[in-house]
């Protein structure tokens, strides 16, 4: 059920803050708006939640900006033109730097709460094991100021797991205080994976949202395809983000932190462009500064600025044209040379796990990495369909269900049981990482090279990585999706990273460091899908460009095999599960080319419908105040906050009104009026007239009824229309009228079919 101790209402507002109406006439029009009323497309409100924005509306709101800036004259008027021409490169030259300082408090944070799971530093408890032992390892000297719990394997194993339970339960409780209830937005769902659903009408259907859980970036995406999601952005959910993020990546469960540094760089993002009204008035150009933001997220968790600029174009953002993309490689290294300067790992450079193989492949090994691609697209086609099953049945559990953080608690416990006794996975994550990748042909004294120096067989050795395999992709299955703050990357580099030093222990003529590169990458590909960005990513993390062919095989074999199993990937699962209205253009264009002869008229809602949302307008252009409120309750009765309703005369298309505004216009400006009271609708109003004409949008665009669905499905994808009406072949008469909602219902039934 919603928690109605944080309910939220249509009006609660995200991505734009509440203008204070005027005590007269209760305006909430900005200027760029008013400019907009006397104009056939008509002015908007501020966007309400859960609603689509108008791509198209919102480029044209930006050039009457344009040119009403522009039109004036004089030095002060340069200054500010110059001023905004360089507004976009500011704010996205701050959002860098400033996600950078986070990026390096968190860090820091985990690797010193991290560490108080095995000992602590005598001299500074503050101090992680690294910190303290700096100077002893620069002179050549033991460690003694870092300090282990216990003489005995048993206490340090039990203290270890009781810190690690209790850094879970901070780290769920924390999350807990960023339940929010939602409007409903899509059909019925009775999944159970971070959220909780309600049926309130038949009609409607209301869920709660956990804001800080999971990585946020299915909810990003949704974001950036045009929706508005109430309170994500948040600096409130920021600051639980990242508190949350600091304990559950302590925990040693399968998880990382990466994921979540997405979401709160777009937090960064969204905090910033409120000192921006360019931005921060108009939900498009909002959406290409959080697209710039999210590139800086990813460069200030990897130390990879390319990578993150690339990983903002193929995997989060819908609309990227090439003005982004130069704001977003600006924002990518701001972060990426401001993350340098503040050194948190103390070497200086970006580069995480910089290696040095010194061998080069050969042709032959192209069959191991093809092979490494295949076990990573098989695990990643499995896991998606495993980590759907998984949450279904367990999280279904009334106990599980109805305590998130008891949840937390089993999955710490049975993680810490099944990895500390394994030398190869008892560390954080990316420091698994580091000593998988490790090439073993010079000095180094570590676990897995003095393992692999022995010559008695080290069978011990080749079972404790086949057990660290195992455990790690079944951890990673069971934890996605538990009340946390927690990203799906470190876990798939690590258990790819196990699997491919496992692998190479049966190819001797080169170092196994290089199979677990390769097969970290190829893991990861599998789950996520990603390509491009991930190939640099990879060589950004490493600095070895000379195993990039090798990387590029792999992923594109991962992702072949992975597809194979599932179309969709571990972040396209999620939006599905959570119900976020997202629309894959990609995706939806597949289902509907499975369809015989789909065409729009399938999309047109029943005639009773259509009766109760289209108003016949009499040749005077008005219209009783009475019929505008029944319509508008029909509206609310539906849960039809995207929708509105069209304006016809004689049956031709004459205007469409959307909820927002007919909702603002009767209960706001008319307010102190009869129900009697003629509205003006269409035409130019007199003076003294009860006026909504200015609300009407008369340009909205049409499609015939026989048209194939896939002119649908671009449409809305391509222009980002919020609607669309359908009309008539032959006569051209309006039929019905679509919101982009209603096509994603149509979809999903087609994916469930």
């Amino acid at each position: 059920m919603a928690d109605h101790a944080h309910e939220v209402t249509e009006r609660t507002h995200l991505l734009f803050p509440r203008a204070r109406y005027d005590e007269e006439a209760r305006s909430v029009i900005t200027k760029e708006e008013g400019a907009l009323a006397g104009t056939a497309i008509g002015e908007r409100l501020a966007y309400n939640d859960y609603t689509t924005i108008d791509w198209l509306h919102d480029l044209v709101k930006d050039s009457y900006r344009f040119r009403a800036l522009h039109s004036r004259q004089g030095l002060r008027a340069a200054i500010i033109c110059n001023f905004d021409a360089c507004s976009g490169w500011i704010a996205v030259s701050v959002i860098g730097a400033l996600m950078a300082f986070v990026a390096v408090a968190v860090d820091l944070s985990v690797a010193t709460v991290g560490d108080w799971k095995y000992g602590y530093c005598s001299r500074n408890p503050l101090l992680n094991h690294e910190a303290c032992c700096q100077y002893a390892e620069e002179e050549g000297k033991l460690c003694d100021q870092y300090k282990l719990w216990g003489d005995s394997y048993g206490m340090r194993f039990g203290i270890y797991v009781g810190w690690a339970v209790l850094f879970g339960i901070i780290s769920s409780s924390v999350t807990m205080l960023s339940k929010r209830a939602l409007p409903s937005v899509a059909p019925k769902k009775d999944y159970s994976n971070s959220i909780a659903t309600s049926v309130n009408d038949g009609l409607t259907v209301g869920k709660s949202l956990y804001m800080s859980a999971g990585s946020g970036i299915p909810e990003i995406k949704t974001i950036l395809s045009g929706f508005v999601i109430p309170h994500f952005l948040d600096l409130r959910i920021l600051v639980l983000k990242a508190v949350g993020a600091v304990f559950a990546v302590a925990t040693g469960m399968s998880l990382g932190k990466e994921g979540p540094f997405i979401h709160i760089a777009a937090c960064v993002g969204q905090f910033v462009v409120q000192m921006f009204p360019k931005y921060r008035e108009n939900g498009k150009k909002l959406r290409e500064i959080l697209s710039a933001a999210c590139a800086a997220g990813l460069s200030a968790a990897f130390g990879a600025p390319i990578g993150g600029v690339l990983f903002a174009y193929e995997e989060i953002s819908v609309y990227f044209p090439r003005k982004v993309l130069w704001k977003t490689f600006l924002c990518s290294m701001v972060a990426a040379m401001t993350l340098r300067a503040l050194n948190p790992h103390g070497t200086g450079k970006l580069v995480l796990f910089e290696m040095n193989y010194g061998t080069l492949y050969r042709p032959e090994h192209y069959l191991v990495f093809i092979f490494l691609g295949i076990a990573g697209g098989l695990w990643g086609g499995t896991f998606t369909m495993a980590n759907f099953k998984w949450a279904k049945w367990f999280r279904r559990l009334p106990t599980i269900k109805d305590n998130p953080v008891f949840e937390v608690f089993l999955v710490i416990l049975i993680t810490a049981a099944l990895q500390y006794p394994n030398p190869t996975t008892r560390a954080p994550g990316d420091i698994i990482i580091k000593n998988l990748l490790v090439s073993c042909s010079d000095t180094k004294d570590t676990w897995v090279c003095r393992n692999e120096r022995r010559d008695d067989g080290r069978w011990d050795y080749i079972a404790w990585l086949a057990y660290g395999t195992l455990v790690q992709l079944a951890s990673t299955t069971i934890t996605f999706g538990l009340k946390v703050p927690s990203g799906i990357i470190i876990p798939a580099l690590v258990g790819g990273a196990l699997f491919g030093r496992l692998v190479g222990q049966w190819v001797t003529t080169i170092s196994p460091g290089i199979f677990a590169m390769v097969g970290a990458a190829a893991f990861l590909a599998g789950v996520t899908r990603m390509t491009i960005s991930l190939c640099v990513i990879m060589f950004e993390l490493t600095g070895e460009l000379e195993y990039t062919i090798p990387h590029m095989i792999a992923i594109l074999v991962a992702k072949w095999t992975a597809d194979a199993l599932s179309k969709e990937s571990v972040y396209d699962l999620a939006q599905s599960v959570l119900g976020h209205p997202f629309l894959d253009t990609d995706h939806a264009l597949t289902l509907v080319q499975h369809q015989s002869s789909a065409l729009v008229e399938a999309l047109i809602p029943p005639a009773t419908t259509m009766v109760e949302l289209t108003v016949n307008v009499p040749q005077n252009n008005k219209v009783p105040r009475k019929i505008l409120k029944e319509k508008l309750g029909y509206l609310h009765r539906r849960g039809l906050m995207d929708g509105g309703i069209v304006l016809v005369q004689k049956g031709l298309l004459q205007g469409y009104i959307a909820e927002p505004e007919l909702d603002f216009g009767l209960n706001k400006l008319g307010q102190e009026l009869g129900d009697d009271v003629d509205v003006r609708l269409l035409g130019d109003a007199e003076e003294g007239e009860y006026d909504l004409s200015t609300f009407v949008d008369r340009t909205p665009i049409t499609i015939c009824s026989k048209a194939p669905m896939e002119y649908a499905v671009e449409i809305f994808g391509k222009l980002g229309l919020r609607y669309l009406c359908v009309t008539e072949e032959g006569s051209g008469k309006l039929i019905g009228f679509v919101i982009k909602k209603r096509l994603l219902i149509y979809l999903d039934g087609l994916k469930h079919e």
